[in-house]
């Protein structure tokens, strides 16, 4: 049976939605920023929260960023255009060296007037005797040519209250729309983008269904709110398939009251659905 009237309907952004950036890890594609989540989760893009609560690290009930996403939603955005690459390590790391070395000259400059300001007080002082004012104006003297300020008594700021990318201002100015993410190819992934693509155009929600022994959940609203109605396998339309693998499927959709579909891409660009759903065997 064909899914026809099972469309959702929801309320989508009106006008340009704000550029998202994507920074991978290895190949997992991530998102930092507070607001990179809120945009892709207006988009009908779920995603798994992965990183560990600062207040809370010892337990996994409740995460937080960064938000891993699938495949598919990466290559979503990147299609229309609402996603770039976050800066690289190697810009990242440029950056955070040339603010080191200035920061690290400033210091030096104000280092060496603290230093003179307490010769120079030292030099004033009451109780200060003659050869030592000497002695003192001497180390003032020398203090232009000689002064070093070392590196290891540099001070360094820790970004404890906003840290992270979220409002780091010189990442989100190298954001642009038209950046390329990664090109993703290969008939699997191919398939499976064009099922996740149709399936969220009729208004679904996606996450991934790796222990449900399928490629996706299909949720009638936000996964906050509905339970998932159906197991998604996606196939080409001309590969074959186990009996055996089918009633498993079939069985396994009937033990956590889901409708498993069998998402096959057709030529002409939509996506042919068949449900399955265990009625016994005799």
């Amino acid at each position: 049976s064909l899914m026809e009237d099972s469309s959702c309907s929801e309320d989508q952004p009106e006008g340009p939605s704000p550029v998202v950036g994507v920074g991978l890890c290895d190949s997992a594609p991530l998102l930092w920023r507070l607001q990179d989540l809120k945009t892709v989760r207006r988009r009908g893009l779920v995603g798994a929260l992965l990183g560990s609560l600062p207040r809370t690290p010892r337990q996994n009930q409740r995460l937080g960023r960064p938000l891993l996403l699938l495949p598919e939603e990466e290559k979503l955005l990147r299609e229309e255009k609402a996603a770039g690459a976050l800066p690289g390590h190697n810009q990242l790391q440029q950056g955070f060296e040339e603010e080191q070395q200035r920061s690290f000259e400033e210091q030096s400059v104000l280092a060496l007037d603290d230093r003179k300001s307490a010769l120079l007080r030292a030099m004033t002082s009451s109780h200060t005797g003659e050869s030592v004012t000497m002695a003192l104006r001497g180390r003032l003297e020398a203090l232009d040519h000689g002064f070093t300020f070392p590196r290891s008594a540099m001070a360094v700021q820790l970004s404890t209250a906003r840290a992270g990318l979220s409002y780091c201002p010189e990442a989100r100015t190298l954001l642009q729309a038209d950046w390329p993410i990664r090109e993703q190819g290969g008939p699997c992934s191919d398939t499976k983008y064009q099922v996740f693509r149709d399936l969220r155009g009729r208004g679904f929600y996606l996450t991934s269904a790796g222990k449900f022994g399928g490629d996706f959940l299909v949720y009638p609203g936000d996964p906050l709110r509905f339970h998932a109605h159906f197991i998604a396998v996606c196939l080409a339309l001309d590969e074959s398939i186990c009996l055996l693998d089918v009633l498993a499927v079939a069985r396994l959709g009937s033990n956590v009251k889901k409708t498993v579909l069998l998402c096959s891409p057709a030529p002409d660009g939509g996506v042919r659905y068949t449900s399955l759903q265990w009625s016994g065997m005799a």
